[in-house]
This record gives C-alpha cells, sequence and structure tokens, in this order.
C-alpha cells in the first residue's frame, strides 16, 4: 500500500545488469543508468583485471566515484570496494584495476 501523498513521478529504477553495456576502452564497460536534462549522468563502469583508459580522464565538472566490487585504480592510488573517491572539476586519473571491479560513477554536471 503506498501512503497517502506519497509523489513517485519521475523516479527510476533499474537494476544495472539489465542495461546494456557499451565498451568504451578495451576491457572496460559503461551502463548508463541515468541522464538528466542538465547534463548528469549515473554510470556503472566494469573494468577487466589489467584494463585501463588509454589515455587520460579529464572532467570539466566534479564527478563521484564508488568501488561496487574488487579493487579500483586511479593512477595514482588503489581503492577497495567501498571506496568513495570525489574528482573536483579539472582534475584527470587513467581509470584501471589490476584485478577487475566494477564502480558506480555519478556526474553531477555535464
Amino acid at each position: 500500500m503506498i501512503p497517502e501523498g506519497m509523489n513517485l513521478q519521475g523516479v527510476i529504477g533499474i537494476n544495472w545488469q539489465d542495461v546494456p553495456a557499451k565498451e568504451i576502452c578495451p576491457g572496460i564497460r559503461k551502463r548508463d543508468l541515468w541522464r538528466g536534462a542538465d547534463g548528469a549522468q549515473a554510470q556503472i563502469v566494469e573494468i577487466d583485471a589489467g584494463a585501463a583508459f588509454t589515455s587520460l580522464d579529464g572532467h570539466p565538472g566534479p564527478e563521484e566515484i564508488f568501488v561496487v566490487s574488487g579493487m579500483f585504480g586511479d593512477g595514482a592510488r588503489e581503492y577497495p570496494a567501498g571506496s568513495f573517491i570525489h574528482n573536483p572539476a579539472g582534475s584527470s586519473h587513467v581509470p584501471q584495476s589490476k584485478n577487475g571491479c566494477v564502480i558506480f560513477v555519478f556526474s553531477p554536471q555535464g
């Protein structure tokens, strides 16, 4: 039973594994979960063991990463599952993983 006054208009709920994956680099796939009208977006990125971006990944706006599983590397540090990383506007890194990982990426600005 839905409580009186509850508003679920515009709510989106999906299972990330039901979203088609798109290869963005060898061994790296993204799944677009949501995109806002202002360019904000939420994605799942899967990085196979030994895979890395082929170039520097720069961000005009901020980006937040949550490591869902495995070990994520940014080219300088490694972050285990459960880690949260905030990349400020203007920052850059080289996403990679020695043993494979799944990360949730949220960009609040386009």
